[in-house]
């Protein structure tokens, strides 16, 4: 890999530390060339310390290693991407993150309808004069419970595999999105998330 060290005075290339398996971005360290030969050895991500002015590895002290999974160099050579399954909190102040998230898997607009679900569950535990949507499809469908949610998934497979046989693409999409959808609405009825059931593919895999 060939990496500008020189590009930089201080012979120092940022290097975006990311979670190999919930995509998070964890944090921002600085390596030099010694600092990314070690890591490559140990498979233990280690910086450059600029305020310490030495080599550090991240969780020398805390037990909170990054394990390399991979490095890569962005177009630049002046700057890495660096997978990690890290070894605990990366922050040192104990958050997950540097910026204080949860390291948590994302799946993009699926994570925003979950938590739009989850929303509409909540309210389906308010009494119904005091709901804020009085009209909302889901929160009926949490009204009714588990076997009517259940049904519904069974319909809209039902639905997905009719139009599976059949040629017309935009139908099959859509099927398929209800399908999808109330499958996110039975999770959320029994307590669970696609984030449940990735830990489970990951398992088998």
């Amino acid at each position: 890999m060939n990496i500008d060290f020189d590009k930089n005075n201080d012979g120092l290339v940022p290097a975006i530390i990311q979670d190999a398996t919930t995509r998070k971005v964890l944090m921002l360290g600085y390596m030099n060339e010694e600092a990314y030969l070690k890591t490559n050895e140990t498979k233990k991500v280690t910086f450059y310390s600029r305020s310490k002015k030495r080599l550090w590895t991240k969780g020398e002290e805390s037990g909170n290693f990054l394990s390399l999974v991979s490095i890569k160099n962005d177009c630049d050579n002046d700057s890495l991407l660096i997978m990690v399954h890290p070894q605990g909190p990366t922050c040192h102040k104990g958050t997950d993150t540097c910026w204080a998230e949860e390291n948590e898997a994302s799946f993009g607009f699926l994570s925003e309808l979950e938590g739009i679900i989850a929303h509409r569950k909540k309210m389906s535990e308010v009494e119904p004069e005091l709901r804020e949507d009085k009209n909302s499809y889901v929160v009926s469908l949490f009204d009714k419970g588990m076997n009517k949610i259940a049904q519904k998934v069974g319909e809209e497979a039902v639905e997905v595999v009719i139009e599976a046989k059949d040629n017309d693409e935009d139908l099959f999409l859509n099927e398929s999105a209800d399908l999808l959808f109330h499958y996110l609405i039975l999770l959320k009825a029994k307590g669970y998330g696609l984030k449940d059931i990735s830990k489970v593919l990951e398992e088998r895999h």
